[in-house]
């Protein structure tokens, strides 16, 4: 069963005050290359995530992003005010440097100023570390999104195969139109080279010795036979096929290695055709193998 590389996955889950996202995404690649973007809570678990995730994974352009975000947004949208700090700048100013009544309100661009006072506004830190028991939900939750994205990988490399499948039995029946033509094209060509022979005998008064031109006509009709070249073709058609059906990740590089090698069988076929319906049919075979080696690179 074939697995793309293109893949996606996405989860959210509620955790006490929390809300988790998760999403990973994935195009093809040669190798793993794995981008990770989280919280900063999570910034100590990253080397976790990563090896959690590469298992899983194994190969393609992968971006995974975790969000860890607070719930309790009316809280955490307020910064306090040290009033203490408030009251202090205030007196100061009634005492040194204002003109007006203890009683009297101070002018709203002084207040600004006072605001912006050392200490009067509490930054507070961010006491939400995260715990073992978060820390479990959250290797929960990313599994849960690698098994969606695992789930949207098989679909792919579902589609995948069956395309693959369709192109292959397209090659084969192309393949066997060669016999039709291959048949006559021995006789032709010996034809032709009997007349050729004739008439240059004919025109240099020259004796043709018959043995040695059985001899030649057996070497050079060799040379353009294409037996062996079907049957290594169907026998990495049937190969691709075997290979799609096996159990496991990491066969993309191997069906890429058997596509080249039907691609040279096929343009050995053209360069020994000598016959145009040949060729046309060697250049179809040819187009349906570039769109196999297209999508070979999207599977894993």
């Amino acid at each position: 069963m074939l697995l793309s590389m293109t893949g996606y996955g996405k989860s959210e889950s509620q955790f006490r005050n929390r809300t988790l996202v998760c999403e990973v995404r994935s195009l093809n690649s040669k190798a793993l290359d794995l981008s990770v973007r989280i919280a900063p809570t999570l910034r100590a678990k990253e080397l976790d995530i990563r090896t959690l995730v590469s298992k899983r994974v194994e190969r393609g352009k992968v971006d995974i992003a975790i969000y860890l975000q607070d719930n309790q947004e009316e809280e955490a949208s307020f910064t306090p005010i040290n009033w203490e700090a408030v009251r202090f700048y205030t007196a100061q100013y009634k005492e040194h440097i204002g003109q007006y009544d203890s009683n009297e309100q101070i002018p709203a661009e002084i207040m600004a100023a006072i605001l912006r006072m050392p200490d009067v506004i509490k930054v507070q830190e961010d006491t939400n570390e995260l715990t073992d028991e978060e820390w479990t939900a959250i290797q929960q939750q990313i599994n849960e999104t690698l098994d969606a994205f695992v789930a949207f990988r098989t679909q792919e490399g579902k589609a995948l195969q069956t395309m693959f499948g369709e192109k292959l039995t397209s090659i084969e029946e192309l393949l066997a139109q060669v016999a039709v033509y291959e048949s006559g094209r021995v006789a032709k060509i010996k034809e032709r080279l009997e007349q050729n022979l004739a008439q240059l005998a004919a025109e240099t008064q020259a004796q043709i010795d018959r043995n040695r031109l059985e001899q030649e006509m057996i070497y050079y009709l060799e040379k353009l036979d294409i037996t062996e070249e079907k049957v290594r073709l169907t026998n990495h058609v049937r190969y691709f096929r075997e290979v799609m059906e096996a159990e496991g990740a990491g066969v993309g590089k191997k069906l890429g290695f058997i596509a080249q090698e039907m691609g040279r069988e096929i343009n050995t076929l053209g360069s020994k055709s000598n016959q145009s319906e040949m060729q046309i049919i060697v250049v179809k075979m040819k187009d349906i193998l570039e769109q196999i080696k297209e999508q070979v690179l999207n599977v894993l």
